[in-house]
């Protein structure tokens, strides 16, 4: 593979996908220890609706989709916070109406010519240069902001109750973090593409989360899993011809399964 990386395109694809390794390592963290996948599903696909705002309108992808996700978000957040017992219905709705609203508004786009796969699977191979600085800026402010939050967000996440006592602002973290993992999921649709976003936010973590003795070493672990993932999936997918995002997920799969497989097999007792 490294002739190939001469090129530009590969390049910034190896880069978008470390990136992306970093930043989901992080926040896929946050994700699995609040146990809010099924959110983060929500905001991904409701993130669609975003995309055909900013054809239809002729915005920029990022500005537009970037807003549509954040405000999906924090609705869903909202809801989430007050009304526990409905909120997997109505997140529900918001992730269905987002994802048909996107797709009508495509197709009410004048002459639309938009490749829908390379939303759905991403296209990493395409990546600009000037996305790459953005998810620089947005690695650097997640780092930032979970290192100076640190604490409380470790309280916050293993015990609401004992961090609403000791005065933490939980409600204005968690908003910070809902916010900041919308962000990160359309940064990420570029890489791995809509379908496969939640994968890459959660399969390195869980597989951490068992031998990490901090919520930092599951970042670090998350992360450096995630770079090892993206890189093998580069690879295979330049060497077989594959869609690259599909075949980053699929290598984070096999190596789910594995790690799966050995633990259950070392637990086995004669």
């Amino acid at each position: 593979m490294m002739d190939v990386l001469q090129f530009e395109f590969m390049q910034n694809a190896l880069a978008a996908g470390l990136l992306a390794s970093l930043i989901c390592g992080i926040m896929g963290t946050l994700v699995i220890v609040n146990r809010i996948v099924f959110l983060s599903g929500g905001i991904a696909h409701a993130s669609y609706g975003g995309i055909g705002l900013a054809y239809f309108f002729g915005w920029p992808f990022l500005a537009g989709t970037f807003g549509f996700a954040v405000a999906a978000a924090v609705l869903m957040a909202a809801i989430s916070l007050k009304a526990k017992h409905r909120s997997d219905t109505i997140i529900g709705v918001i992730w269905a109406v987002g994802m048909a609203l996107g797709i009508v508004l495509l197709d009410l786009t004048p002459g639309y010519n938009v490749d829908l796969m390379s939303y759905l699977f991403g296209s990493i191979l395409t990546v600009p240069t000037s996305e790459l600085w953005i998810m620089v800026a947005l690695a650097i402010v997640i780092c930032v902001l979970v290192f100076f939050y640190y604490h409380d967000i470790l309280a916050m996440s293993y015990d609401e109750e004992f961090a609403l006592i000791r005065g933490i602002p939980v409600r204005t973290i968690y908003y910070m973090m809902i916010i900041l993992l919308a962000i990160t999921i359309v940064m990420v649709i570029q890489v791995v593409g809509l379908i496969l976003v939640i994968a890459l936010l959660t399969i390195p973590p869980y597989i951490v989360e068992k031998y990490a003795k901090s919520l930092f070493q599951m970042m670090v672990g998350a992360s450096l899993i995630g770079a090892v993932f993206t890189i093998m999936g580069l690879f295979l997918s330049y060497q077989f011809d594959l869609t690259s995002g599909a075949a980053i997920i699929l290598v984070a799969g096999c190596g789910f399964f594995a790690v799966t497989a050995i633990e259950r097999l070392l637990n086995v007792h004669p």
